[in-house]
């Protein structure tokens, strides 16, 4: 090979990384969509259901810790 066909081949090289770069920096630049709105949320917990949420914990930590 000579010097101009290695030239050559290294510029179409470049320029398809070049192209490859411009595709992933568009596609990482644009904005993802959410589930859900960020205005949605929710009210305080009230007691009942804190109560709920804690024995069910406590119920899961026992038996995890029964398993071990």
């Amino acid at each position: 090979m000579n010097l101009k066909q290695i030239l050559a081949e290294l510029q179409a090289h470049r320029q398809q990384i070049n192209r490859a770069i411009t595709a992933l920096q568009r596609q990482g630049s644009q904005p993802g969509t959410r589930a859900t709105s960020p205005d949605r949320r929710r009210g305080p917990a009230s007691a009942a259901t804190r109560k709920r949420i804690s024995e069910g914990m406590r119920r899961r930590w026992a038996e995890r810790k029964k398993a071990s």
